[in-house]
């Protein structure tokens, strides 16, 4: 069947055709690689698409913005990525931010010069990046007011949600109330881009009168960003079609947050603001559902939480600070201190069931060598009774109680470990549990942060 219309379905009518649309192919195309958190972000993602990438010829980030940070380590270099893709560590590659992300383009640049200066990896970055031009723009004032709602919260309710403060949400709401400036705006009439800028800013004034904006400095400073990021920017939709459709290629997509934080899935309202399960992946970057091929997810060992929230499983004694501690768990983002706690496995059960995981990498094995013992939840119970699964109310969240399967640990070093063969029985047996728990197969065993330290059990 014909997906577009030409020039030759028309009758003759004496005069000379006009010139039709491109028909468009409708061939299955490429399938692409996905690969999201399924807990609550700071699984290792960002390890696993260092993996992926080396072989990758697109990599692409479909969702959120510089809230999010992956850590990778290459020639015993780290590198932090917040905005920019993983995969622009390969230099064979092409990145792509998608339309689904929004933008701080100050802090773009700086995290790609940053990265940049500590080693060959990611030289000449600018040259292998693309910028939807549909991607929305975060502005600092966004950020600022992302402080101020903070603020608010914790005055009128006692709490706020623990959000990075770096503008997501704010921007996401300028997005979804159809006032927001776009990447394809920021490139056009400077003159129509301002006067929308200065309604912008006037609107979030009206709500917020603290909020001071020196607007010709800003409007004079993304003038200048325009003209740096001009080159990278296309239209994203048509990059991605032909990517799909154009010779075979290997393209990843990047989730960044996790499964717990998306808006609609998550842990709601201690969430993030975008989809960052796979449904992200087509809305972001323009994906028909038939070219997701596999789907990966990320979970550690163990179970960990920036910020605030339910958590049934966390430690809050010498077992979550052994944890926080063997593991460094410290958000690349804030800073801040992650809580931990025993994996959960209704959590990432419930991941599977809304991202459909052809497989899972676990990650960080090698934090729990040292424990005499080791326990996973498994189900959770109220008033004494199982709940057969995942509550969308926090406040019945909190009041779970989680039932635990126990192991017995290895207390052996497990990090030099390349194969399978390598781990210890009682920390094969932990994996098998885990992966007959999910029903889904283990692809990958992390047991050290450099992409070394990934053992690929098929």
């Amino acid at each position: 069947m014909s997906l577009s219309w030409s020039a030759k379905d028309h009758k003759n009518t004496g005069q000379p055709a006009a010139a039709g649309p491109k028909r468009l192919r409708n061939d299955m195309g490429n399938k692409v690689t996905v690969v999201l958190g399924a807990q609550w972000g700071d699984e290792g993602k960002g390890k696993v698409v260092d993996l992926l990438a080396t072989e990758a010829d697109v990599v692409c980030r479909c969702q959120g913005g510089n809230n999010a940070g992956h850590t990778v380590v290459v020639d015993g270099k780290e590198y932090d990525f917040h905005l920019l893709p993983s995969g622009i560590i390969n230099p064979k590659s092409i990145s792509l931010i998608g339309n689904g992300v929004v933008i701080h383009l100050p802090g773009l640049f700086e995290e790609g010069d940053k990265n940049e200066k500590k080693g060959t990896g990611l030289k000449g970055w600018e040259k292998r990046l693309i910028v939807s031009d549909r991607a929305h723009i975060v502005f600092d004032f966004h950020q600022v007011v992302d402080g101020l709602q903070e603020t608010e919260r914790q005055a009128q309710e006692g709490k706020n949600i623990g959000t990075t403060k770096k503008g997501i949400g704010p921007a996401y709401s300028s997005k979804a109330s159809r006032t927001g400036l776009r990447v394809c705006d920021l490139l056009g009439d400077f003159k129509d881009f301002s006067t929308r800028f200065k309604n912008l800013v006037h609107q979030y004034q009206s709500m917020y009168p603290s909020l001071t904006v020196d607007v010709e400095d800003q409007l004079k400073k993304l003038k200048e960003y325009a003209e740096r990021l001009r080159p990278m920017v296309r239209d994203g939709v048509y990059y991605m079609y032909e990517a799909l459709h154009g010779s075979p290629k290997k393209i990843l997509v990047e989730g960044a947050n996790a499964a717990l934080l998306d808006i609609d899935f998550g842990t709601y309202p201690f969430v993030t603001s975008s989809n960052c399960t796979v449904g992200g992946a087509c809305t972001g970057l323009g994906i028909p559902p038939l070219n997701i091929g596999d789907v990966f997810g990320v979970a550690k060992a163990y179970t960990t939480r920036v910020g605030i929230g339910a958590f049934p499983t966390e430690q809050l004694n010498a077992v979550g600070e052994l944890l926080q501690t063997r593991g460094h768990e410290v958000g690349v983002t804030t800073g801040r201190k992650r809580r931990c706690g025993w994996l959960d496995l209704v959590i990432v059960r419930y991941a599977h069931m809304i991202n459909g995981f052809t497989a899972i990498a676990l990650t960080k094995l090698d934090i729990l060598d040292v424990l005499d013992e080791i326990k996973v939840g498994v189900a959770y119970k109220l008033n004494g009774k199982r709940i057969p699964h995942f509550p969308a109310n926090m406040d019945v969240l909190q009041k779970v109680e989680v039932e635990y399967e126990t192991f017995p640990g290895w207390k052996t070093d497990t990090s030099a470990a390349r194969k399978w063969n390598d781990l210890p029985a009682k920390a094969q047996n932990y994996i098998r549990f885990i992966e007959n728990h999910i029903g889904v197969p283990i692809k990958w065993v992390g047991v050290g942060k450099s992409r070394e330290c990934m053992i690929q059990m098929f």
